[in-house]
């Protein structure tokens, strides 16, 4: 993987790069749920990822229609990040609002959440694909009217008794995982730039299953 990055990110890249594609607009949604009682709960990994690359890459965020939202340029690539302020449930709203806006083409959108059925930490990267019963997912599909979007999944695993799953969701990381979600926020960073530098294809046989 390290070889990988070395040649995406090395003077060389700039070939990935044609220009007439420079300066290609990605929408990055982080899917979460806003207010401080969320802010560090399983149901909020798509805000903790965006949240991370805006920190590293020293990005301001900016409260705006329907989110929060700050951009970011990359070697010929603009990236839109979003933090929708609907709630899950109404996520689709913001998304369609800022693809709208931004003049972003639906295969040029990337949306993060979290997944029970992955364990904790592990990645998925998809291009198409149903909600898999996550409400923010169903409100994106109903409103784009399509289910062929990009989607990153975060493992949150399902280890809930029966009953509880909203519990577990909306409740905050355990101590262990709260040591390894830096080196996984990490990898996420890499894969966002990964699907706006080499394309979804690539992005997936990379990383799917680290």
């Amino acid at each position: 993987m390290l070889s990988f990055f070395r040649k995406l990110f090395s003077a060389d890249a700039d070939q990935i790069i044609t220009e007439e594609d420079s300066m290609k607009k990605f929408l990055i949604v982080g899917l979460g749920n806003i207010g401080p009682k969320y802010a560090n709960t399983r149901h909020n990994i798509g805000f903790k990822v965006v949240d991370f690359y805006a920190e590293k890459n020293s990005l301001i965020w900016e409260t705006a229609k329907l989110g929060d939202v700050t951009s970011h340029k990359l070697k010929g690539r603009s990236f839109v990040f979003l933090k929708p302020s609907t709630y899950m449930n109404l996520s689709g709203k913001a998304v369609n609002y800022w693809l709208d806006k931004e003049k972003i083409p639906l295969e040029n959108l990337l949306v993060i959440t979290d997944d029970l059925n992955l364990a904790f930490g592990t990645v998925r990267i998809k291009t198409k694909g149903s909600d898999g019963g996550h409400n923010g997912l169903k409100d994106i599909q109903n409103t784009l009217q399509s289910t062929n979007y990009n989607r990153f999944r975060f493992g949150i695993s399902d280890a809930f008794a029966k009953g509880r799953q909203v519990d577990y969701v909306l409740g905050e990381w355990e101590a262990e995982e709260e040591k390894q979600l830096p080196e996984r926020l990490e990898l996420s960073c890499n894969i966002i730039e990964s699907f706006a530098l080499a394309g979804i294809n690539i992005t997936m046989n990379t990383f799917n299953g680290k």
